[in-house]
């Protein structure tokens, strides 16, 4: 099939290269001119794993194009992804739809009389499909398209994987010319096991954030536990075993560490709420999730505060890793964003280490110094925190590279043994134990 995804971010670079993988044609659109050219020649704008390799592949044997031209794209193509931004307004939880529905108006002018499927795979609230099909109406024929929800599940780091073999595929519509073209053209994936739902639009808009909401729940819910198992000298990882194998429950995102973070759980969260609101329904639950997630750093920094005993004037504090996770060059809603500044604030000297290398965010803070490898990050370190769980850290003889005798490490991701630390002795704190 010949397919088109408006937007080469996450969800359109992933989704556009793995269709390609699938012997689709298909065109990535972008207005950005230098991520277009960079593209072409292999070059990804984004940290994913195995991601360069595979535009690289199919870009040469053709099947996967990168373009600045909407209008042609669009005309060739049978199928159009929307796979644009959708950020969270400024000083609101309102999610901003304004690049989706501009997309929706260029696309308008360019559906003459072929028959286009119009989907979207951007994270969008409830009824924007609606009103995408407004828009595509204008002056149009509803015989020459068809709106359809298609989110999108895949975790940053795993994205790959998680399109080849994905737990479910959600497809939006009750137009059963474009279910079955869809269908067909998800078979590769469904006969490998991928379950292929079928529910109204709507229903599939809400699906995702819903799905978002749960998950964001999990891990706030873990870290509140693990928070009262620090002050009961209970080990967190008993619990977690302990409520995870109940098949209710599960073991998935019942992992401590400092908060949920990403392009999807925060601004997710905070428009699932924002939709219940405008229909009058309070959505508790996930305000409290929201609040408490808020509050997670500063939990944070108050620990790092507690064991140097308020003395934290001229500390040296290594971070490894700033990302919000491991396997991704993501710094969205990442914890380290509040905790590096504030320590500052407080005269602490950081020095960080990422595997994705300096971040801009913090270029221009006083006394944040980026190390080009984990060796020179700890060299004169007072105290490290492992904040994103690379296997780069998981296995690092600390007494080795820190050139002081006495040395913290906090572990925000519990991915040391405390016995071992107490054997080095090195004095160790984790989450919730």
């Amino acid at each position: 099939m010949k397919l088109c995804f408006i937007g080469t971010g996450y969800v359109g670079l992933v989704s556009g290269a793995c269709f390609a993988d699938l012997g689709n044609d298909v065109v990535c659109v972008d207005k950005d001119l230098n991520k277009i050219e960079n593209l072409k020649k292999g070059i990804s704008p984004i940290y994913e794993p195995g991601l360069e390799e595979l535009v690289k592949k199919n870009y040469r044997n053709g099947r996967l194009k990168f373009s600045t031209n909407l209008k042609d794209s669009v005309a060739i193509s049978n199928i159009i992804f929307i796979c644009v931004g959708t950020p969270t307004k400024k000083k609101s939880n309102a999610t901003d739809l304004s690049q989706v529905y501009s997309v929706a108006k260029k696309i308008r002018s360019y559906i003459t009389s072929k028959f286009k499927i119009i989907i979207t795979k951007s994270t969008v609230p409830v009824t924007t499909g609606d009103e995408i099909e407004k828009i595509l109406s204008k002056n149009k024929s509803k015989k020459l398209f068809s709106v359809v929800s298609n989110p999108e599940f895949l975790r940053e780091g795993e994205a790959i994987r998680d399109f080849i073999y994905p737990d479910r595929i959600v497809i939006g519509t009750s137009d059963v010319k474009a279910n079955k073209i869809l269908k067909n053209l998800y078979s590769p994936l469904i006969s490998k096991g991928a379950k292929y739902i079928n529910t109204t639009r709507r229903a599939s808009e809400l699906i995702k954030y819903a799905s978002n909401a749960f998950l964001a729940t999990k891990i706030t819910f873990i870290n509140e536990i693990a928070n009262l198992c620090e002050k009961t000298n209970i080990n967190i990882e008993d619990i977690s075993i302990g409520i995870g194998l109940d098949k209710r429950i599960g073991s998935r995102f019942l992992r401590p560490g400092p908060g949920y973070g990403g392009s999807c759980f925060p601004k997710d969260t905070k428009s699932i709420v924002k939709t219940a609101d405008k229909f009058k329904i309070n959505l508790s639950l996930v305000k409290s999730v929201i609040k408490s997630n808020q509050k997670r750093s500063l939990l944070l920094i108050n620990k790092v505060n507690e064991i140097f005993r308020g003395k934290i004037k001229n500390k040296n504090i290594c971070f490894l890793g700033v990302t919000f996770k491991a396997n991704t060059d993501d710094m969205r809603e990442s914890s380290s964003l509040v905790m590096i500044p504030s320590l500052v604030k407080k005269g602490a000297k950081i020095n960080y280490y990422d595997p994705t290398g300096e971040k801009k965010n913090f270029k221009k803070i006083k006394n944040v110094t980026f190390s080009k490898d984990i060796k020179t990050a700890l060299h004169k370190s007072d105290l490290v925190i492992i904040h994103t769980e690379w296997n780069d850290f998981k296995s690092i003889n600390f007494k080795s590279l820190i050139k002081k005798k006495h040395f913290i490490i906090y572990d925000l991701r519990n991915i040391y043994s405390p016995l071992k630390m107490k054997k080095s002795k090195i004095k160790y704190f984790g989450i919730g134990r």
